[in-house]
């Protein structure tokens, strides 16, 4: 390398913005894979300028954050949330019930979301997500109860605040119980209004450039609170504005049951009637496909959202990871709503993942790097940014986490830090960096804002569990 050049071969500015550095190990999750023992990372711009050895010379720079002993990895991202639930986190009524259970006992408390329970309830979620070295997350927002505001926008706000890199989706339930479905009428909307009200978030939010901070996707709930017209409508209407869908599909057998009763066919097959059969879609559990199913969905290139915690809690069943990836579907990490997983971490998510997928298909067949990959490479692929998001490579956006392998939990790590990262912990992440810019710095969110938004949500958390 020659001076005033990176380990890349590509010229470095006179400063950078920021050097990450004396890393213990880069698991960059490039094409290749590619791991560096030792080394640095310079981000400008928001972007990743230069990655070095070190043996190589880094950029002078603005701000520097040690990493010392710590594994970097790109930011985990989530695929599947709802950020609101947070305001019933582990309520006591509803810790041992099914899903349709669960489902009809909260819908009623859940019916007074308005837009400041959805900012207060984003931020908060937005920065647990953080601390567990979270860098982009979805948010499946189906609930829109009559008078409760612009709720989409509202978490735009939070997530712009707190500087998290957000992909909120629209959703939308359209089928009540008067009509056969499970929420209440007053948690609706009429499918014109769905529609109208998603493509006017779509004209207002969306921005499709590299390393954009918000996409928006469209995401009716699921097949038993929708109908299928609307089901068709969005599928034709995110065409049409070059966005994503997304949806349950196959979580539990209930699932199938309601499916066959109401549709005359399995719920994976009533999917694709709809025409969501793509990869423009990813999915969320997909906890129970048949064989055949598998190489359907893998085959058309369909994402699915990897909710375990939630499945377990829920009791719903294991998801066919491997299986799902082999066929040929992207597969991501998804913590699911706070109601039912209650925890919303990322490393622990994609821990679970590796375990059951061990469990399911053998000691050998999942190891800590396919849950890394997983939680970074996949999740990226079902929000449509593979290549963009969840690597380390000049030019992508700097979005990257610094995990400090310390203590008691990691004492005697020294062959392999990933596998360790892992199996070891819990761990929480020691620097996120989204964008270029700290999210997490030191273990501690960086906003002075943390305490003032924890005591708004408890006061808010109040209004939805009156009796507590």
């Amino acid at each position: 390398m020659t001076s005033g050049q990176t380990s890349t071969g590509r010229e470095t500015p006179e400063t950078v913005d920021l050097l990450v550095t004396g890393a213990a190990l880069i698991a960059t999750m490039d094409g290749e894979r590619g791991e560096i023992a030792g080394g640095w990372i310079a981000v400008s711009d928001g972007l990743i300028h230069s990655i070095g050895t070190s043996r190589d010379i880094p950029p002078t720079t603005v701000k520097t954050l040690d990493a010392k002993d710590c594994l970097i990895t790109p930011g985990l991202i989530n695929t599947h949330h709802h950020l609101y639930q947070n305001l019933t986190r582990a309520y006591a009524p509803m810790t041992s019930a099914p899903l349709f259970g669960w489902l009809q006992t909260l819908y009623p408390l859940w019916q007074v979301l308005d837009e400041e329970a959805a900012h207060v309830s984003a931020w908060v979620g937005l920065a647990e997500l953080a601390l567990s070295g979270c860098t982009t997350s979805s948010d499946h927002l189906y609930l829109h109860p009559k008078g409760g505001g612009d709720l989409i926008t509202a978490e735009i706000g939070a997530a712009t605040d707190l500087g998290m890199r957000f992909h909120p989706t629209h959703g939308s339930m359209s089928l009540s119980q008067k009509d056969g479905g499970l929420p209440p009428d007053e948690v609706v909307m009429d499918e014109d209004s769905i529609l109208a009200e998603s493509e006017r978030l779509v004209g207002l939010h969306h921005d499709p450039t590299h390393g954009a901070m918000t996409r928006i996707a469209l995401a009716p709930c699921s097949p038993f609170s929708v109908t299928p017209e609307l089901m068709v409508r969005t599928a034709d209407l995110a065409e049409r504005l070059d966005v994503r869908l997304h949806t349950h599909l196959a979580e539990n057998d209930e699932d199938d049951e309601f499916s066959m009763a109401t549709f005359g066919r399995r719920c994976i097959d009533q999917f694709d009637h709809v025409g969501w059969m793509s990869d423009r879609s990813w999915v969320a559990h997909c906890v129970r496909p048949n064989p055949d199913e598998i190489v359907q969905l893998g085959r058309a290139g369909v994402g699915v959202a990897h909710c375990p915690s939630s499945n377990l809690i829920l009791s719903s069943g294991i998801a066919p990871i491997v299986d799902l990836r082999a066929a040929g579907s992207p597969v991501g990490i998804g913590c699911d709503g706070s109601s039912s997983a209650d925890s919303a971490s990322l490393w622990q998510e994609a821990r679970l993942a590796m375990l059951l997928a061990k469990l399911n298909n053998g000691a050998d067949g999942f190891s800590a790097r396919d849950a890394l990959d997983v939680a970074t490479r996949g999740s990226a692929a079902c929000l449509g940014r593979e290549g963009e998001i969840g690597i380390l490579q000049v030019g992508a956006p700097a979005d990257l986490v610094c995990w400090k392998l310390e203590g008691p939990a990691f004492a005697g790590v020294l062959d392999d830090l990933v596998e360790g990262w892992l199996r070891c912990g819990p761990t929480g992440a020691h620097h996120t960096i989204v964008a270029g810019r700290p999210v997490v710095e030191n273990g501690a969110i960086v906003s002075p804002r943390l305490e003032e938004m924890l005591a708004t949500h408890r006061t808010i958390s109040r209004r939805f569990q009156p009796n507590s």
